[in-house]
């Protein structure tokens, strides 16, 4: 199963109470206030991971809450501070805040002093105005807490609450034994939405059944399902393409995307994110048209779907690549797509049969190295 979107509730540990204590010993029958400081409340802290690839975890364990701190004790001892709870997650997570849902167990009132049987007075609470409380899956995002792009990146998502202190801090030369001390504080807490975008330096971008798994396959060790229908491709997937000089480049193969894609139609918006961080982006295009389209029209309403989802899409380079050229009608529909499309330097290849990779893998390497 593949996760890349997730709400989590995060919660930090409260402070520990401070202790209200006082030496009494043999030869110290009044030896003054002695309690100790409340405990640090853990974090909740996220760690960006190279080693993951999607937010499964967190699927599983969507409530990340921290221990409390201990209480403060007698003799002047301390609380023990709560172990921070560390989340991995893969790199390449934006965290968003989530607009706080409404306590169903909250009633909102309208209160009216009334005067009770007894004459005392009261708040009579108008329970026709309770709210319904808000469904945390319907809940917008707000503001980016933070992007975890680099290997090893934390980030504090909720800070623990400080430990009271105990009643021997408030002691003076007038109030030599006080009996009160500092309650904890509470840990932050809040909604989040974990979101994954991929890192990678091409991202492959076509129309379902173009070849994007085909090509895939052939340049790296990456295996995704290859079948000749539409939407084999129901999540991203990652290929590593190694040069005899050591050299790699991380491409991204991301769903096919249709008509309406900007709208979230075929689950556009999903698909779409994973290739904004890429450097270059490669314009898969069927050249045979095995589904009923023209290649022309493809490359067109690509290039429509990427603006409407993000004009900053189309300054990326690009490099244009048609696909199936050992099909029958590849090259009398590639004459007409260079009769239609001007300035656009097209690279021919059958994936499937290994034809035309080695030029493709150069100039993606050429385009990725001045992108860079």
């Amino acid at each position: 199963m593949f996760v890349d979107e997730i709400r989590i509730f995060a919660r930090a540990g409260h402070g520990g109470k401070g202790c209200v204590a006082f030496t009494r010993e043999k030869y110290r029958p009044k030896g003054g206030p002695s309690g100790g400081n409340g405990g640090r409340g853990g974090d909740v802290i996220l760690e960006a991971s190279h080693d993951l690839n999607n937010l499964i975890a967190q699927f599983f364990n969507p409530r990340l809450i921290a221990d409390g701190g201990g209480q403060g004790l007698g003799q002047g001892c301390d609380g023990h501070a709560a172990k921070d709870i560390l989340i991995k997650v893969p790199c390449g997570t934006m965290i968003w805040s989530l607009e706080s849902p409404v306590d169903p167990d909250a009633v909102p009132t309208n209160p009216k002093i009334i005067k009770t049987e007894s004459g005392e007075l009261a708040e009579e609470i108008d329970l026709s105005q309770e709210a319904a409380p808000t469904n945390p899956a319907a809940m917008q995002k707000c503001e980016l807490v933070a992007d975890l792009t680099a290997d090893g990146q934390r980030h504090v998502l909720c800070k623990g609450g400080r430990g009271g202190l105990g009643n021997r801090n408030f002691a003076t030369s007038t109030r030599q034994a006080p009996r009160f001390a500092q309650p904890g504080e509470s840990g932050d807490e809040g909604h989040f939405l974990f979101e994954l975008r991929m890192i990678a330096e091409a991202g492959l971008v076509g129309y379902p059944n173009a070849g994007k798994s085909t090509l895939l396959t052939a340049i790296s060790h990456a295996r995704p399902k290859i079948a000749p229908y539409p939407f084999t491709t129901l999540h991203p997937q990652i290929g590593i393409m190694e040069y005899p000089d050591w050299r790699r480049i991380v491409v991204c193969d991301v769903p096919g995307l249709v008509e309406g894609a900007h709208k979230n139609v075929g689950l556009g918006h999903e698909f779409l994110r994973h290739i904004e961080r890429c450097k270059i982006l490669v314009l898969l295009l069927d050249m045979a048209g095995t589904d009923g389209r023209t290649p022309w029209d493809d490359y067109r309403q690509l290039l429509k779907e990427l603006k409407l989802y993000n004009p900053t899409m189309l300054d990326k380079p690009r490099l244009v690549v048609a696909n199936k050229m050992d099909e029958p009608a590849a090259n009398a529909n590639l004459k007409v797509f260079k009769q239609k499309v001007r300035r656009v330097n097209l690279i021919t290849m059958a994936a499937a049969f290994d034809v035309g990779l080695p030029e493709f893998r150069q100039q993606l390497r050429h385009a990725v190295e001045n992108a860079a």
